[in-house]
């Protein structure tokens, strides 16, 4: 069965004349796995971190059965979920979006997976690889070239006797992992990653993180500058952290307010057990609610007071403000007239302009070299 990888969109994902929903390493990755044969029996194949469906549905059409596939990103699966039911959807019910773990990884012989940019997350998915997947299993891993270091090599080699790469094609490549080791000699697990945090807080602020949450377990720069100035309103009882990653931000807040509570956001699934097991450590998980949205779609119009913002700048490994500002215009439409929203950019950016039109008026808290601290109220 025939695809056009063009016609592949990343909606509900930003969409952009720059963005594409398919790239050079996917049509490798297929090409190679088809060359090599792709198991005949259902259930065998498993694909990690395809971004908006080109390799499930690529597989799919290969005529694969039983494909297990994990995105991380709330707007990823749904966007393979949309062009398998628009492109396909005589073979849309025959592929499962699972989370890491034994369900999705069980007895799998083959696992496609998408280079991550974190050699961290590489490892945790290898660890759920080595730990559920057939013991015969074959992990064939794909990447643009200027995105892949040797590293990633030694990391496979932790787990898997032989790794060869591909010939490079289009500036992409595919390594090729086989030979599972056996579990003494395999790395031990190590996740969720921790760290501590002196803040103007009684105790250190501890942070977990699991390693699909960006940024890991580290305090972000500009999460901490926000974090030295930030004042909330005094009569706040609930705040929304939206874009929560390791969930450093809410838990600060609830450690800081006793009496508020937050709702974190994050469109990531990593990112929302981040937030959980942060909050859990640091002894606030019952005044702090975790859920992966799509910005803040669940949440009703006008229906917040404060919401705080640490905005990314980079889509995958492409930088682009079209995600800031769909978050901006998202926090519009949830903030109550006089509501605030207290966000962090680098400087560079100038979102002040940005701010000023989708949200309301705006005025600088602090300036430093990097970072530009502002609030923003709801007209």
């Amino acid at each position: 069965m025939s695809l056009n990888f063009e016609l592949l969109r990343r909606w509900p994902d930003v969409e952009a004349q720059n963005l594409a929903a398919v790239d050079a390493a996917d049509r490798l990755l297929l090409d190679l796995g088809a060359a090599a044969g792709w198991p005949s029996a259902p259930g065998q194949v498993v694909i990690l971190g395809d971004h908006y469906g080109a390799l499930t549905l690529g597989v799919l059409a290969s005529g694969v059965h039983g494909v297990r596939v994990h995105q991380d990103t709330l707007s990823g699966s749904r966007a393979i979920t949309a062009n398998a039911q628009r492109l396909l959807p005589e073979l849309s019910d025959e592929f499962r979006l699972l989370p890491l773990g034994a369900e999705l990884l069980h007895s799998a012989t083959l696992v496609l997976l998408v280079l991550p940019r974190s050699l961290d997350a590489l490892e945790e998915m290898l660890g759920f690889i080595a730990e559920h997947a057939d013991p015969r299993v074959k992990v064939m891993a794909t990447g643009r070239i200027k995105h892949m270091n040797h590293s990633m090599n030694e990391v496979l080699g932790s787990y898997f006797e032989s790794v060869t790469a591909s010939l490079g094609r289009q500036k992409s490549r595919v390594l090729t992992a086989v030979g599972l080791r056996e579990k003494t000699a395999r790395p031990a697990p190590r996740f969720p990653l921790r760290s501590s945090h002196e803040l103007a807080l009684a105790e250190p602020l501890a942070l977990r993180a699991f390693a699909q949450t960006f940024g890991g377990a580290k305090l972000d720069p500009g999460t901490r500058f926000l974090l030295e100035h930030l004042e909330l309103p005094g009569d706040a009882q609930h705040v929304v952290d939206l874009g929560c990653g390791n969930g450093s931000i809410a838990t600060f807040v609830a450690l800081k307010y006793p009496g508020v509570r937050v709702l974190a956001s994050d469109q990531s699934a990593s990112a929302v057990a981040s937030t959980d097991a942060t909050a859990a450590a640091n002894g606030v998980g019952e005044r702090i609610t975790a859920v992966q949205d799509d910005a803040l779609a669940a949440r009703g119009d006008g229906s917040e007071s404060v919401v705080i913002l640490n905005p990314p700048f980079h889509m995958g490994n492409t930088v682009h403000a079209g995600i800031a500002l769909k978050l901006f215009t998202d926090v519009a439409r949830v903030l109550a007239p006089g509501g605030e929203l207290w966000c962090v950019w680098n400087s560079h950016l100038g979102y002040r302009g940005q701010l000023e039109k989708l949200v309301g008026p705006t005025r600088q808290v602090a300036k430093n070299p990097k970072f530009t601290v502002t609030v923003s109220t709801r007209r």
